[in-house]
Order: structure tokens, then sequence, then C-alpha cells
């Protein structure tokens, strides 16, 4: 077995430490050789630490640049920003990396297995917001500013490219709005076309699209795209509305990828609804863990695990109940583990 890993290990608010718990539950029985260095964010980091993304949090990250982490709170409208910007930021993550594929068929669409690309660090994320008071209403104009860079984009854009060689991709559609955002997203587009005939015309297709058309086409016909690469706020739109076309968040990983750092985490919230009363579905954040896999050169145990997530859900029906079965968090845990180790 390879050498051990150093990783940070953040269970999260709501039902995260179900879900890690789990998740941990399937990597031990694979022998992942992750050592795993425990530490709090979000709501849990303000009650230990008084701080949504504790210092020795941070810490932890830089030192063993890997994280796994289960969903965080963030309040709406006041109170502290949230802190996935703020480790997106910190650690220069500038690239999400969204998969979707259908694990569970039957669904409004089949056979999905796609892939969005968001840049995750410029455009309207960067949070240049103001108010302009006006005849004693504080809150008269609200301005908002977005930036995006040609570095910015390059980086992101060369990421994507990259990713489709590596993972044999065929296509690439660039996602903008160019035709009225000329030079928000214009910078975006002409920075990816210029690439692409630059360094890696025909290694895959090349396509644009609006966003606004892109939207109508997934729901109308999502087979005809393959990967999707976009900026920050049409990236986090996208990605949600292609997770819908998979079953839902409960089905959706995602990975946060910089030069010095790699996050993997369950997109979905913390769904405090139903914290603690052990129904919680852990397979987004079990497909992070194989993403992750994958990220530290492991494919070979990346496969076992979705192929066991596969088998559990689809051979063995255990499935939890937004998937329209009965089994509760531990009993899937258990049924899934059972195939790794048969596997």
């Amino acid at each position: 077995m390879s050498a051990v890993i150093p990783a940070t290990l953040i269970a999260g608010d709501g039902i995260g430490p179900e879900i890690v718990d789990a998740t941990l539950a399937a990597l031990d029985a694979l022998g992942a050789p992750f050592e795993w260095e425990r530490q709090v964010a979000g709501l849990a980091g303000v009650q230990q630490a008084g701080d949504p993304l504790p210092a020795a949090t941070l810490e932890s990250i830089r030192r063993t640049r890997l994280a796994l982490k289960g969903p965080l709170e963030t309040p709406s409208g006041g109170g502290y920003r949230s802190s996935n910007v703020r480790l997106r930021e910190e650690f220069q993550l500038y690239a999400n990396l969204r998969p979707a594929r259908t694990i569970v068929p039957g669904g409004r669409f089949d056979n999905i297995d796609l892939v969005v690309v968001r840049e995750n660090l410029e455009g309207l994320y960067i949070g240049h917001e103001h108010y302009v008071p006006i005849d004693g209403d504080p809150h008269a104009v609200a301005m908002a500013t977005g930036i995006n860079t040609r570095q910015g984009s390059r980086r992101l854009l060369e990421f994507a490219f990259e990713t489709a060689v590596a993972t044999g991709r065929k296509k690439v559609t660039i996602v903008h709005k160019a035709n009225i955002m000329k030079a928000l997203t214009g910078i975006f587009l002409e920075t990816g076309l210029e690439l692409y005939e630059r360094n890696y015309k025909g290694k895959f297709e090349l396509d644009t699209v609006i966003i606004d058309a892109c939207a109508m086409k997934l729901v109308l016909n999502p087979w005809q795209f393959d990967m999707l690469v976009t900026t920050n706020l049409f990236g986090d739109i996208l990605s949600d509305l292609v997770a819908g076309l998979v079953g839902g968040l409960g089905m959706a990983p995602g990975a946060n990828i910089g030069a010095g750092a790699a996050i993997f985490e369950a997109v979905h919230g913390s769904a405090p609804d139903i914290t603690g009363k052990g129904i919680a579905n852990p397979t987004a954040l079990l497909l992070a863990a194989a993403l992750m896999l994958d990220h530290v050169q492991l494919p070979a145990l990346a496969t076992r695990l979705r192929k066991a997530i596969d088998d559990t859900l689809n051979i063995d029906k255990v499935r939890t109940g937004d998937l329209g079965g009965s089994a509760g968090t531990a009993a899937f845990t258990q049924a899934l583990v059972s195939r790794i180790a048969n596997g």
C-alpha cells in the first residue's frame, strides 16, 4: 500500500459528522492511506473556537495541502461570510470541478456523464458590493463589481483543457454571456478560444454557448454536452442544474483545486432538519472521496469505491429515503463496506 498521506478532515455542521463517519468507514475498508488531522469550521468553528474558520484549521490545510470536508453552515443575509468562499480565497482554489454521473437509473434523465469546471475566485463573487443611500433610504441603490482577469481565465481554462485530455473528454463547451457582458465574460471566451487554437486544437472538440441557451439545452438534451467550462456565477448555477439531472445535490461531489491545496466536499447543505435522524445520504461525500483518491494518484482505489457505490445502490438495492429506499445512513454504510470488502 502507498505511503501515508496526511489530510485535513472537517466534519462540518448538521449531517456533516454522520456522512463523514460513513465516508471514513468506506475509506478504511478500501485501505486508503490517509492520516487524518481533524479540524472544525463553519458553525462548529464558531462554537469551539469563536471563528467560522479557525487558525488551526487553516494551518492544518497549509501543512497537508489536502482536505475532505462536510457541509458548513453559513447564515443568509447577515452573520459571518461563507467559510467555503474564504477557504477558496485563502488557498487560491481557482478550479471547481463538479462531475455529474447517473448512478441510479430510471429517472427523468438517464446515462448522464457530464463535468462542469467553474472558475472559483473571480467574476461577481469577489464581493465588491456597496449600497448608495438616497433620501433617507440606506439601501436605495445596490451596486456590485465583477472582475475577470486574463491570468485567472487562462489558468482555469488550462486546468479544464488538461483535465479533458487526461480523462478522455471528447468535447469542451465554453459557457459565456459575451453578447451582453462583452468585457466581463468576453475576456474569458476570448482567452479560451486563443488557448485552444494555440495548444489544444485536435485534442478535443471545442464549442461555445451563451449561458441562457446552455441552461435550456441542458434540460432538453443534456447528452449533447461533455464538459462545460465557465465563469464563477454561471458555474455555480449550472453545476447545481447538472446535479439535478442525476438525482440532486445528494449525488453531487465537488473538488476545489489550486496550486497549493485541494479541498474535496459534498456540495449539498448541512440539512439541519434531518440532523441526528440517521437518514442522511452520504453518497455525495463518498464520491468526493473518490475524486480525492484520483487527485492523490490512487485511481484503482477510486474505481473500487465508485463501483461499490454503484453496486450497493443498483444490485443490492440498498438506498436511503431520498433515493426511494428505506435504509438509514448506518445500513447503507454497512452494505457499502461489505461490497468493498468482497469486491
